[in-house]
């Protein structure tokens, strides 16, 4: 689990449209495309990047106010949520539960 410094840099330009994960996030299983369009994909999109996910990946494809939209409805182990929780609340003073 990683959170980049700059993972809210607005000159990041963020994945759009239909993806597919590294095989270091999405390492189980076939292979297979998101379209991040949709609100399922999209989910699962973030859980796997921010579970699995290096800094990189967390930079290219989570949008910090989006994950903030998605929040009531992913499904993150406890410190997963804790740690972003955190560092939401510390950079973007959002209050969110853990």
């Amino acid at each position: 689990m990683a959170i980049p410094d700059d993972v809210d840099d607005p000159a990041i330009e963020k994945a759009t449209g239909v993806v597919r994960l590294p095989l270091r996030v999405r390492w189980s299983g076939p292979e297979r495309d998101y379209d991040l369009g949709d609100a399922a994909d999209r989910r699962s999109v973030y859980r796997q990047v921010l579970t699995e996910g290096t800094a990189e990946d967390v930079s290219r494809f989570i949008d910090v106010d989006e994950l903030i939209a998605l929040w009531p409805t992913l499904h993150l182990s406890p410190h997963v949520r804790q740690a972003w929780a955190s560092w939401l609340r510390e950079h973007r003073g959002v209050e969110l539960s853990c």
